[in-house]
């Protein structure tokens, strides 16, 4: 009877087991589930979303139809009493004008009393095309345009062709990927020092928010008194989680919204 009761007892232990043995397999399918779930409603997010982007840059203007393989198009601006003329190409985000950097130019051309760029050091971060570094020369800034190295041939090419002859200052153009090697090419120094940074339709949806929250972190910096000008179309709710960073990262004054545009421009400094 004894060994009976023990055989039972060790069925019962081992079905005890196997059942907690299950549930913890299944709370970890489940979690698996989960995760691979989110994971992929994630992927499917970060695909709508440059989706949306490619059918903005599409639909963005129609004065040109792109080509199969490489397509070049060819804005026209009139700012500071200077007609702009801006080459495009649909191969790339950073080579389409967008409407950040046109609310932007047109902001600083008709608030020049309460933004003066004249003699003034002017940084410009993802400068895509150079339409609003090219406008801050005509304004009578000192600019550097930076962007990734393969935006740095159209972007200068725009740059020479719309300054040479009629600036105050030449304006140079130079590869800024956010967050790498910012200390080694850019330090802390007078002759990397900036009144003004710049930054126009910088945020939508891509891995590299982080790098440009610490790229505007380098260079308004507290104790730099440099002014941060940031114009932004919102897209999409990571347009509005970097809002949130941005704001708790700096002293932040909104200067213009634009709801027909859906483009607002923010004023900022360092927190101390």
């Amino acid at each position: 009877m004894l060994m009976e009761r023990s055989s039972a007892a060790s069925q019962s232990n081992q079905q005890r087991d196997g059942g907690k043995e299950r549930m913890t397999f299944d709370a970890g399918r489940d979690k698996t589930l989960n995760d691979n779930q989110l994971v992929e409603e994630s992927d499917q997010e970060v695909v709508a979303d440059r989706k949306r982007m490619a059918g903005e840059a599409l639909d963005r203007r129609n004065v040109w139809e792109p080509s199969v393989y490489y397509a070049l198009g060819k804005e026209s601006f009139v700012f500071a009493g200077h007609h702009i003329s801006i080459r495009e190409s649909l191969d790339t985000y950073g080579a389409l004008i967008w409407p950040g950097a046109e609310a932007l130019c047109h902001f600083l051309e008709n608030n020049q009393q309460q933004v003066n760029f004249m003699d003034k050091a002017v940084l410009e971060i993802g400068a895509g095309t150079g339409l609003l570094s090219i406008v801050s020369c005509l304004l009578g800034a000192w600019v550097t345009a930076t962007d990734l190295p393969d935006i740095l041939s159209n972007l200068s090419f725009n740059l020479s062709r719309n300054t040479k002859g009629r600036c105050r200052y030449t304006p140079q153009a130079l590869a800024l990927p956010w967050g790498q090697t910012l200390e080694r090419d850019f330090p802390h120094t007078s002759s990397c020092h900036y009144d003004y940074v710049l930054a126009a339709d910088v945020v939508y949806h891509h891995d590299c928010l982080d790098d440009l929250l610490a790229t505007m972190r380098h260079f308004c910096r507290p104790g730099s008194g440099t002014t941060l000008l940031w114009a932004n179309k919102v897209r999409f709710q990571s347009d509005l989680r970097f809002t949130e960073s941005f704001n708790d990262s700096f002293h932040t004054t909104l200067l213009s919204d634009l709801p027909q545009e859906g483009v607002k421009i923010y004023r900022a400094t360092a927190k101390e």
